[in-house]
C-alpha cells in the first residue's frame, strides 16, 4: 500500500507492506532503504523553519544573559539593559522573516512531511516561548512591575500561542486567512507594549488583549504577494528603529516608541475593520434574502 502525503505529493511504503511485497526478500529491504529516508529529508523549507527556531531560542538567550542576569547580580544598568533587549526583538523579528520566507518557498519548492509540524514547533519557540520569557523577565526588572502578575501574563501568552498552534493544525479556513491573530503578529504586539514603557496595569491589559486576539476568530489576511512585501517592510524598518535605540542614535528613543505605537495600533484596529466588514457582509446577506422573499 503506497501513502501519499497531502503536502508534497511523495510517496511512501510502509513496513509491512515492503516485506509483503518482496517476500521478504533483499529486494524489498533495498526498496524499503531508498524510499522511507526520502519522507524524512529536510528540505529547503525545513532548513528556514529551523533559522526560525534558532533565532527564538537566542532571544531567550541574550534575554537572560543581558538582561535577567545583570539585574540579578546587581552589575549593570537597571531595567531593561538596552542592547540586550534590542537584539533580543531583533532576533524574534530574524525569525519572522525565516517563518514568512518558509512558507513561500514550501509553496514553491517540495516540502518534507515533517513540514508543518516543524513549523509550529518553531513558531512555539519563536513567538510563544520567547515573547513570553520576555514579559516575565520585563516583570522582573522593571520599577513598577510586580513579578507574580507578570508571571501569570506570560502564561497566559505562552497558552494562547499554544492554543493558537493547535487549533490551526485542526481546523480548516478558506484559502488566504487566518483565524485569530498570527503569532508571529501577536508576538511582536507584545514586545512592542513592554518596549512602550507604559504604566503597569495598561501593560498588563494591552498584552492580555492580545493573547485574547490571538485565540479569537478574527479573519486576519495571510502574508501573501503585497502584503508579504509590506510585513517584510515593517519588519526591516523595525530592525532600523531598534538598531537606532540601541546605540543611543539621536531621537532613537522616540523612532522607538513611534514604531511601537504603531504596532499597536495595527494590532487594534485590524480587528475592527474585520468585525465591520463580517457585519456588512451579514446586512448584505439579508437584504438579500429579503429582496428574494418579496419576489413573486
Amino acid at each position: 500500500m503506497t501513502v501519499i502525503d497531502p503536502d508534497t505529493q511523495a510517496g511512501w511504503v510502509p513496513e509491512a507492506d515492503a516485506f509483503e511485497t518482496g517476500s521478504g526478500s533483499a529486494s524489498g529491504a533495498a526498496d524499503e532503504a531508498e524510499e522511507m529516508p526520502l519522507s524524512l529529508r529536510l528540505s529547503i523549507a525545513d532548513t528556514l523553519t529551523l533559522g526560525n527556531a534558532t533565532c527564538g531560542f537566542m532571544a531567550v538567550y541574550f534575554t537572560t544573559t543581558g538582561i535577567l542576569i545583570p539585574h540579578l547580580v546587581g552589575g549593570g544598568e537597571s531595567g531593561m539593559a538596552r542592547h540586550s533587549a534590542a537584539t533580543a526583538v531583533i532576533l524574534m523579528l530574524c525569525a519572522a522573516v525565516f517563518d514568512l520566507f518558509d512558507g513561500i518557498v514550501a509553496r514553491k519548492l517540495r516540502s518534507s512531511p515533517m513540514g508543518a509540524e516543524l513549523d509550529n514547533l518553531s513558531d512555539l519557540i519563536s513567538f510563544g516561548l520567547a515573547p513570553a520569557y520576555f514579559v516575565l523577565v520585563y516583570g522582573m526588572v522593571a520599577d513598577d512591575a510586580h513579578q507574580k502578575v507578570s508571571a501569570l501574563a506570560a502564561i497566559v501568552v505562552l497558552l494562547a500561542v499554544v492554543l493558537r498552534l493547535a487549533r490551526f493544525s485542526c481546523v480548516t479556513l478558506k484559502d488566504g486567512m487566518f483565524q485569530g491573530m498570527p503569532s508571529p503578529f501577536g508576538a511582536l504586539t507584545v514586545v512592542s507594549i513592554v518596549l512602550l514603557e507604559l504604566p503597569f496595569i495598561p501593560t498588563l491589559l494591552a498584552i492580555i488583549g492580545t493573547a485574547w486576539l490571538m485565540v479569537s476568530r478574527v479573519e486576519y489576511p495571510k502574508p501573501r504577494g503585497t502584503l508579504a512585501v509590506a510585513m517584510l517592510s515593517w519588519i526591516v524598518g523595525a530592525m532600523g528603529l531598534l538598531a537606532a535605540w540601541a546605540f543611543d542614535a539621536p531621537g532613537g528613543q522616540l523612532l522607538l516608541q513611534t514604531g511601537c505605537a504603531l504596532q499597536i495600533v495595527l494590532a487594534a484596529t485590524i480587528p475592527l475593520f474585520a468585525t465591520a466588514r463580517r457585519v456588512n457582509t451579514f446586512r448584505d446577506n439579508r437584504r438579500e434574502a429579503r429582496a428574494s422573499a418579496h419576489l413573486p
